[in-house]
């Protein structure tokens, strides 16, 4: 279960991640942040990022077009 969530639908690269790392901001640490995307590209876009970062991605699935990010905020 995610504690915040965001909808980057409709946004392509580099929208999702830009959105999520300012929505991070307002994430403790230790919850979670859900991201729902389109963009295709998100998938790699939202490893690098984790790996970068810090943050643990804990989800990552394709339901159709959409895709879901569950990242735990460090």
């Amino acid at each position: 279960m995610a504690d915040h969530v965001l909808d980057a639908r409709g946004l392509n690269c580099p929208l999702p991640i830009l959105r999520a790392k300012k929505a991070l901001k307002d994430v403790p640490p230790g919850e979670v942040l859900e991201i729902t995307a389109t963009d295709p590209g998100a998938v790699a876009d939202f490893q690098a990022f984790c790996r970068t970062t810090g943050n643990e991605l804990l989800e990552s699935t394709a339901t159709g077009k959409e895709f879901r990010f569950r990242i735990r905020h460090v």
